[in-house]
């Protein structure tokens, strides 16, 4: 079996994955770390194999400590066939393309104010007034939070990635906070959410007897602890992505329909996931390997949209790919289920920076380690120049 001395979790890896990517990736399609007990998926048949047949590669361990594990046991996002399908039903209902299809205008009309306000600012913190900004406003009033909640939203979503690494200084900063997430949804009760809203229909779902108790602080945890960081760091990664390739910013903006298929290319260019786990659940044989049950898996969405054996020059960011077929939302039964309001917010800030922005100029670009969310933390824009 083809071993490598890497940390998968070290800060460098962490901070620019994509060269120990590729070193794993020609190394084999599985590699063991012995530094993390794990074994990690680096090409794309691979991981798009494991992530269809969740009977053999189980989300009971979606994490690389076991008091991650323990937690979410009975949530959607660790459970399996055919107990998972019942349990995502009700989060997936309200994120169908039918139930998000009376928000377009809306997320469009707050995206084209929010640029519009950038424009006239020219210089600002993208992560902060832009990445992290526009999804709050939008997933709080969708799912009806107010008050407190609306207020710590961005910390208890990012802490709640963080824990699902393992048991490092990371992961032990930020079970606290995650946990103070895992309390509010455990207690969370109608009164707690705008009427009408989406988190207050689960809710009343709940207490129709529509869903099964306790189900509801599950279903909202999950729009929580799973979207909301991952789609900041998506959002940062558009901004900065169209201003290290001006041209191929300049091709949106002469045909802004190339949105959906520029925000498929930064997905696949930059996943926002680092490592995702899964447990074998029986001895099998992948890519040439024997895994014994019980083995931990690491799914490294990053190299396998990388691997030149499915994408031509996957190094080359090019917004007219269109890889429809990327990994970063996962694929299978746990395709994610917020990919559709995710796309929704997207598109939106592509399609508004491409109507109002000539050009980006970046300054300050910094990322910190993150056990599993890969975005920034500062993205300082020195000037938004107008269209």
């Amino acid at each position: 079996m083809t071993s490598d001395d890497i940390d998968l979790f070290d800060d460098e890896v962490l901070l620019d994955p994509y060269p120990h990517y590729a070193r794993l990736r020609e190394l084999g399609g599985v590699v063991h770390l012995p530094a993390n007990d794990v074994h990690v998926l680096t090409r794309y048949d691979v991981v798009r194999r494991v992530l269809g047949d969740p009977g053999t590669f189980s989300s009971r361990s979606i994490g690389f400590n076991p008091m991650v594990n323990e937690a979410l046991a009975g949530t959607s996002l660790a459970s399996d066939p055919p107990d998972h399908a019942a349990l995502r039903a009700t989060l997936a209902r309200n994120l169908s393309p039918r139930a998000l299809r009376g928000l377009g205008a809306t997320i469009e009309t707050k995206a084209r104010a929010l640029v519009d306000d950038l424009v006239e600012q020219r210089s600002f913190d993208a992560v902060d007034a832009l990445a992290r900004a526009f999804p709050l406003e939008v997933v709080a009033d969708l799912i009806g939070f107010t008050g407190s909640v609306r207020t710590n939203m961005l910390r208890w979503g990012r802490a709640a990635m963080q824990v699902i690494g393992p048991l490092n200084h990371r992961t032990a900063e930020s079970f606290p906070i995650a946990g103070e997430l895992y309390g509010w949804c455990s207690a969370v009760t109608a009164d707690d959410l705008v009427s009408g809203s989406v988190g207050r229909g689960i809710v009343d779902a709940e207490a129709r007897g529509d869903i099964p108790p306790g189900t509801a602080g599950h279903i909202i945890h999950q729009y929580l602890g799973a979207g909301v960081d991952t789609t900041v760091a998506a959002l940062g990664n558009v901004v900065a992505l169209f201003a290290a390739h001006p041209e191929q910013f300049d091709r949106i903006r002469e045909d802004p329909a190339l949105a959906p298929s520029a925000f498929n290319e930064v997905l696949r260019y930059w996943a926002p996931v680092h490592a995702w786990g899964r447990v074998v659940t029986r001895d099998v044989e992948l890519d040439g390997v024997v895994l014994p049950a019980g083995a931990q898996v690491a799914i490294l969405f990053g190299a396998g949209n990388r691997d030149p054996r499915h994408y031509d020059a996957p190094d080359e960011f090019r917004v007219d790919r269109n890889p429809v077929d990327h990994l970063s939302f996962g694929y299978g039964p746990h395709g994610c289920a917020g990919q559709g309001l995710a796309r929704l917010e997207a598109h939106a800030v592509i399609t508004a920076l491409a109507e109002r922005v000539g050009r980006i100029v970046l300054g300050d670009a910094h990322r910190v380690p993150h056990n599993i969310t890969r975005g920034f933390e500062r993205l300082g824009v020195l000037e938004l120049v107008p269209a």
